[in-house]
């Protein structure tokens, strides 16, 4: 395995028919949602997105749902200094937010610009380069949700626009309407690989960039729990963060240290990594919350296995 290094311009990915070049290594925002994560400070934050942007990570994907706007506002205020064409940002729309803070789902043509119009401008920004459909809204017809998205890509106010949470049928529906579905970004971690029964291979066949988020499962896989922790947060009712489940997950994080002993690749390295070894797999996307996160995650871009120790880091996760 190579040694860490920052990464370089031969480092950075082709995502899918997008044509978007970008980091391996995105920089993720749901931490920026206190109803999941609590409180996590902007300042942390804010200072790991610059040291991300002095590494190279030139990726950065958020939501309008994470925080009602918070984390889009929390993005908008770290980037106002950094010149607009050297990021590359993904946002996504999908939930309407009521006064009392319920959402619920809404991709219609009449709603989708407004949401695009506030992104943009709490993002403090002219366009979005990925614009992502956060889920699959069930009373709004594909030719109408496309016909919208391809009127924001002719206003030059998204570049592309791609899935997120979205089947492999719901994808191929789309595409067999003409629409210009660049991306997909599905869950994908050593513990939940469910993706890879149909998603990524239909990904890959069709040259859908993957962009895959919780990598680490919320932090499990980072190899800082030993399994008797308790959680503040949206984790407290997870299942594998429960009793004698966390425990065993705990243990097999644990023995990826010996996998990887005398490479000087961490926990967190070897995870990305094997993430990112998967063939329809260009991104994955790193929830940050301080510098030192950033810091270890970039040293996973360009890393691999043997096919042995892959399919060995794997086989920690199989029952």
């Amino acid at each position: 395995m190579s040694s860490n290094q920052p990464l370089e311009i031969h480092s950075y990915v082709e995502l899918g028919r997008s044509k978007l070049r970008v980091s391996p290594i995105c920089f993720g925002t749901w931490q920026l949602s206190p109803r999941f994560w609590g409180d996590v400070p902007e300042t942390d934050v804010l200072l790991a997105l610059h040291r991300a942007l002095d590494l190279g990570v030139n990726f950065i994907d958020t939501a309008d749902a994470y925080g009602n706007g918070y984390s889009e506002e929390v993005i908008g205020r770290g980037l106002v200094d950094f010149p607009r064409d050297q990021v590359v940002l993904a946002t996504k729309a999908y939930w309407r937010f009521r006064e009392d803070d319920t959402r619920y789902p809404d991709l219609s043509a009449k709603y989708l610009p407004k949401a695009c119009e506030a992104s943009l401008r709490r993002l403090k920004t002219d366009y979005i380069d990925l614009y992502q459909c956060h889920g699959f809204d069930p009373l709004t017809s594909p030719d109408e949700l496309i016909g919208a998205l391809d009127k924001l890509k002719a206003e030059g106010k998204i570049r592309h626009y791609g899935t997120s949470n979205w089947s492999a049928a719901q994808i191929e529906m789309g595409l067999e309407r003409q629409g210009e579905f660049a991306t997909c970004q599905p869950q994908y971690n050593l513990v939940k690989r469910d993706a890879e029964q149909d998603l990524l291979p239909f990904c890959q066949a069709h040259n859908i960039g993957v962009m895959a988020y919780s990598p680490l499962h919320h932090g499990l896989l980072t190899g800082k729990y030993r399994g008797h922790e308790t959680f503040g947060d949206f984790r407290s009712n997870h299942p594998d963060f429960q009793a004698d489940r966390f425990g065993r997950l705990c243990e097999r994080v644990s023995n990826l240290s010996r996998i990887g002993k005398g490479t000087k690749v961490s926990i967190v390295q070897t995870v990305l990594a094997a993430v990112l070894m998967h063939p329809a797999i260009q991104v994955a996307v790193v929830g940050i919350k301080r510098t030192a996160d950033i810091e270890e995650a970039v040293g996973a871009a360009g890393k691999s296995f043997p096919r042995d120790v892959y399919f060995q880091i794997r086989s920690q996760f199989e029952d």
